[in-house]
């Protein structure tokens, strides 16, 4: 029994959540989304109407939601808390440069492009990232108790893991993210033993 080939709204959607994290909003076409999901132009708008910027939106919303997932179950793999969080960063090192540093975040590219340009995906990308928070303090709560302090170090995680593509995309290197992990390793096991004192 053959697989069964993506329906044309995923193919467009899916294809628009690569272009828009490599080339940014402004940098992808509706033409070339079209295209290399092999759809009809005039499919786009039929399943979003509201064109470009509604098709940005969804895949800011729905990419951004599939990555807090995969980031806790990659931190869920390993039971030591602080070895979990330094594999995660380990892991993001390895994808990124075996996606020739191509894929990093799935919305971090159209964040830093639309935050003073478009109020829509601006909203979009900051509730994923508070999305992100939430998540990762409740992840960082298992083991640190008070909420500040969690809450402080999934912002910072998230902080650190952002930063750290930058650098390694624009040097073509994965050390800042190896770096970036063993510092935010570092932050967590401080914060583990203030617990542990408290």
């Amino acid at each position: 029994m053959g697989q069964r080939q993506p329906d044309t709204r995923s193919r467009i959607e899916s294809t628009a959540t690569v272009l828009f994290r490599r080339n940014g909003y402004p940098g992808t076409g509706l033409k070339r989304i079209a295209t290399e999901a092999d759809a009809p132009f005039g499919s786009i708008y039929h399943f979003f109407p509201g064109g470009k910027q509604q098709l940005a939106e969804e895949t800011i919303r729905t990419s951004g939601a599939a990555y807090g997932r995969m980031v806790l179950e990659l931190l869920d793999s390993v039971a030591d808390p602080v070895e979990s969080v330094a594999h995660a960063f380990e892991a993001a090192a390895d994808d990124l440069a075996a996606t020739d540093y191509a894929d990093a975040c799935p919305i971090a590219t159209v964040a830093l492009e639309v935050a003073s340009t478009n109020e829509v995906l601006r909203v979009a990308t900051a509730e994923v990232f508070a999305e992100w928070v939430v998540a990762g303090a409740q992840w960082f709560g298992r083991w640190v108790p008070d909420q500040n302090a969690a809450r402080s170090l999934a912002q910072s995680m998230i902080m650190i893991l952002e930063g750290a593509f930058v650098l390694s995309r624009a040097a073509r290197d994965p050390e800042p993210l190896r770096v970036a992990g063993r510092s935010m390793a570092t932050l967590l096991r401080a914060a583990l033993e203030q617990a542990g004192e408290g």
